[in-house]
């Protein structure tokens, strides 16, 4: 295995284990409840800046705050964290084909909204609470998360060997 790869697989196996431990140490305990709507700070860094590891790895990191979250709030929520899966996946495919990571994040995150919201009339919440709720309050939470994965992206990544990975 060559070194670029070692350090992607490496880079994703660490984010896979910060999806599955921000729900186990912060959902339920920092997090923000507004009807069927939570945030949790952060949750979504992992997936984030995964899509710069390509829509496999994004795809696991997804699955991996899907189960964190299932486990420590349920099935709602545990739905909810899995549209992290084709959100990210969607996302390192905008990378591939290259739209800078900045772009990238701000593209997914209607589609994040849209997705999250379905799951929850899914589980007979009102299109209000789905919509306005559920759809504008992920909008939020996933543009200042994406801040967030932005300034760790231009501070650690562009800084490693991992910036040299190009668009796998």
């Amino acid at each position: 295995m060559k070194i670029k790869e070692t350090l992607a697989l490496t880079a994703g196996a660490l984010l896979l284990a910060v999806s599955l431990l921000i729900p186990s140490l912060l959902a339920g305990v920092v997090t923000l409840p507004i009807g069927p709507f939570t945030a949790t700070p952060a949750s979504h860094v992992p997936t984030l800046l995964s899509v710069l590891l390509g829509p496999t790895t994004a795809g696991i990191v997804g699955l991996g705050s899907a189960i964190g979250f299932f486990m420590r709030l349920g099935p709602l929520v545990g739905l909810r964290a899995a549209t992290h899966i084709p959100v990210g996946m969607i996302g390192a495919c905008l990378i591939r084909k290259g739209v800078s990571f900045p772009v990238s994040l701000f593209a997914i995150a209607p589609l994040h909204a849209s997705l999250e919201a379905l799951i929850v009339l899914a589980f007979g919440f009102s299109l209000r609470d789905a919509g306005i709720v559920v759809g504008v309050g992920t909008l939020v939470h996933h543009v200042v998360d994406s801040v967030i994965a932005i300034l760790i992206w231009r501070v650690v990544y562009l800084r490693t060997p991992l910036a040299e990975l190009g668009n796998k």
